[in-house]
This record gives C-alpha cells, sequence and structure tokens, in this order.
C-alpha cells in the first residue's frame, strides 16, 4: 500500500513541477518578446467580465479581462483583450500600458509585473508541501 502512495506522490511532484517548469518557460518568452517591442497607452474600451472556477474548497469571484484599443506609430488603431484579470472591473477611458508587436500590431499585450512574485512564493510553499506529505506517507499506518 506504502508503495503505491510514494508512486502517487512521486507523479504528483513530476507534474507540478513540469507544470511550473513550463510556466517559467513561457513568463521568460513572453519578457523576451516584449522587451523589443515599443510600449504605448491603451485605452480601455470595457471589459470581458467571468468567474473563477471555485476548485479547492475556495469560493467562486468575478474576474474582469480589459478591452482596449491603442494606435501605432503610423496612427493605425489596433484593439486587443488583456489576459491579466482584475477583480474590478476598469473603467472604460482608463489608461493601460501595453506593448505590441512591431511587425503585427494585432498582437499586443498588457504590461504587467508579470507574477514572477507568485512564482517565487509557489515554489516553496510546493517544496513544503511535497516535504509535509512524504512525511504523512512514512508515518501513515498501513495494516
Amino acid at each position: 500500500m506504502k508503495i503505491v502512495l510514494y508512486v502517487i506522490w512521486a507523479l504528483f511532484v513530476v507534474a507540478v513541477v513540469c507544470s511550473l517548469w513550463r510556466t517559467i518557460k513561457d513568463m521568460k518568452r513572453r519578457e523576451a518578446l516584449m522587451a523589443g517591442w515599443p510600449k504605448v497607452l491603451a485605452t480601455v474600451t470595457g471589459s470581458r467580465s467571468g468567474w473563477t472556477s471555485g476548485v479547492g474548497n475556495s469560493s467562486r469571484t468575478r474576474r474582469c479581462w480589459p478591452h482596449y484599443q491603442f494606435s501605432d506609430g503610423r496612427g493605425d488603431v489596433y484593439r486587443g483583450e488583456s489576459d491579466i484579470s482584475t477583480a474590478v472591473e476598469i473603467e472604460p477611458g482608463s489608461p493601460l500600458a501595453v506593448a505590441y508587436n512591431p511587425a503585427d500590431p494585432g498582437e499586443s499585450y498588457q504590461v504587467a509585473a508579470q507574477s514572477k512574485m507568485v512564482v517565487g512564493c509557489l515554489i516553496p510553499a510546493f517544496a513544503a508541501f511535497a516535504a509535509g506529505s512524504l512525511w504523512f506517507i512514512g508515518i501513515f499506518p498501513v495494516g
């Protein structure tokens, strides 16, 4: 029985490590892409609202993803939707910092202090959880 618990624990750890690796890799790729892109102040035109899933016994909360429009260097207007959600709806007409791809201005992202701090906090929290669960499996009474 303990072998099964150790195998499940190992699979869980591998899945979380792979997930964190991919998240960090995607974050670095996007930061490298956006480093050379022009930054402009876009104008919020509205937002799309939705709900969080409420996974893990958390309560569902309302989230908003702002829609924005901006002009490139030639004055052409482009629209986009932020992939960063907020708890409160941003008022239309508010400024929003955006970086856009000069080769394809339709590709743009909201400039924000990406969640490096969140990922940095998740790693030690997961390590503590993994160590605690491994310890629990070791003392789990199997008869």
